[in-house]
């Protein structure tokens, strides 16, 4: 996901505008982290008025008024105006943390065709390996609002390991009942993975209960 933005320049939505150009400013900002790409446009009534839940949503997994730590996401807006000046009046009315690029950058198109975006507001959401987790995310954050960010974090194995040490990260238990209705509708690409969990999930063992199992009978047989 990370290469997709490598050798370009990302501009931060700030009061200074400031540009994030070089290979470790994008890597810092980017990688280990799902993102999301917004196409849309100021002339786009629907885009209006999904700004403001857009804002809500992202804040409240980035702003520390919201919660103790940001979530490991990014939002980057894929202007699809028609002139600079409307690309700058959506975005001040977008949030100051989100990135863009500038209007004289030809990558938003070549972003649109890549992701085959022929409608807007379009929110594409990619797994940090660059693969599409979601084609279109906006009727997720209309009806699920910041809860549906644990789906995509779950569908992706994404663990926020530095805030929860603690944890015993390898245990299958910890995921929640409905983790294998998410893991289906974003299609995990993990296969080997998904059918170890289906048939734990199905005898109610834990990984360490089958190793143990496994360990017992290997016991017996000597």
């Amino acid at each position: 996901m990370v290469d997709f933005f490598l050798n370009r320049v990302l501009v931060e939505n700030n009061w200074d505008q400031d540009e994030l150009n070089t290979e470790r400013e994008i890597v810092g900002i980017l990688e280990n982290r799902i993102l999301m790409l917004l196409f849309a446009n100021a002339e786009c009534d629907k885009c209006r008025e999904f700004v403001p839940v857009l804002n809500d949503f992202f804040k409240r997994l980035k702003d520390p008024a919201y919660i103790e730590y940001p979530r490991l996401l990014a939002l980057i807006y894929i202007s699809l105006d028609h002139s600079e000046e409307q690309q700058g009046r959506f975005l001040k009315e977008m949030h100051r943390k989100v990135l863009f690029l500038t209007f004289e950058d030809p990558y938003r198109k070549e972003l649109q065709a890549r992701f085959k975006v022929k409608d807007v507001p379009t929110v594409v959401v990619l797994r940090p390996d660059g693969s599409v987790l979601s084609p279109n995310a906006v009727q997720d954050i209309y009806r699920l609002g910041s809860k549906c960010f644990r789906n995509w974090q779950e569908s992706s194995d994404l663990i926020e390991r530095s805030f929860m040490l603690n944890e015993e990260f390898d245990n299958l238990n910890m995921r929640s009942a409905t983790d294998p209705v998410r893991r289906l509708k974003y299609k995990t690409e993990d296969d080997k993975r998904k059918k170890r969990w289906w048939s734990l999930w199905g005898t109610g063992k834990t990984d360490n209960e089958e190793s143990d199992s496994l360990g017992y009978k290997g016991r017996g047989g000597l």
